[in-house]
């Protein structure tokens, strides 16, 4: 089926003011998602970012000891880029990330903490395309997370986090996953499509590591591909999209 033949993507939902974005590695956000974010800092919007790695196992020629610093000190800064400047690593294993109780558990905890309306993941789907793996570690974070934004509402689920000072939050009105096959809405990406640009570009040393191409070339290359793809089913417009899961 061609994409002009699929549904219209649907606005994303204006009327809120926190969001959480939750991935697995440093750069998960910059690859389309990042500008969306631009877009809603510059309407004040307050968003946090919450990874569940350090990325340390992503660069072939650095050892994870040397390469999960440099990869957070990046990730900090392209946050910085578009207007974020809270960022936080939950410290899972780069690469060997498990879905499971002790993954739902660190999401729920960030989710009372930030106490946020709209919560952001990648991909939680198999594929991206049809037959373009998925990895293990997006799978498995984009899951816990659409589970996490109930567990953290539920005052049963991890008493212990209670006992720590983080009340139950039931506040998320919607999980929206970035990137996914099937999406349903849409942000158009004009705004902070340049942010998204110089966001990408300070993950220098990853970019290095994963292609050859002038990095700023590869970065609007890219990020003018994905925005461009669901265009025809949403005005015309470039977009980044969304499959949104309301709560």
């Amino acid at each position: 089926m061609s994409d002009s033949s699929l549904p219209q993507l649907l606005p994303m939902p204006t009327d809120w003011r926190r969001a959480l974005a939750v991935v697995a590695h440093p750069d998960d956000l910059e690859y389309g998602c990042s500008a969306a974010i631009a877009s809603w800092v510059q309407d004040s919007r307050e968003i946090t970012y919450v990874l569940a790695t350090r990325g340390e196992a992503g660069i072939d020629t650095l050892a994870p000891a040397e390469a999960g610093p440099l990869r957070e000190k990046e990730q900090r800064a392209s946050a910085a880029a578009v207007g974020v400047g809270a960022v936080e690593f939950l410290d899972h294993r780069d690469g060997v990330i498990e879905y499971g109780v002790p993954l739902r558990r660190d999401i729920a905890a960030a989710i009372r903490r930030h106490r946020p309306e709209l919560v952001i993941t990648l991909n939680h789907r198999a594929t991206w395309d049809p037959g373009v793996w998925n990895t293990p570690d997006h799978v498995a974070v984009g899951r816990a997370v659409l589970d996490a934004a109930a567990d953290a509402g539920n005052r049963w689920i991890f008493p212990e986090l209670t006992e720590q000072g983080l009340r139950p939050w039931n506040g998320v009105r919607w999980v929206a996953v970035a990137n996914s096959p099937e999406p349903t809405h849409a942000v158009r990406a004009d705004r902070g499509l340049e942010q998204a640009v110089q966001s990408l570009l300070r993950h220098h040393a990853y970019i290095e590591a994963l292609t050859n191409e002038d990095p700023e070339t590869y970065a609007r290359r890219f990020l003018t591909a994905v925005t461009s793809a669901h265009s025809a089913r949403f005005g015309g417009n470039q977009a980044v999209v969304f499959e949104l899961f309301p709560r």
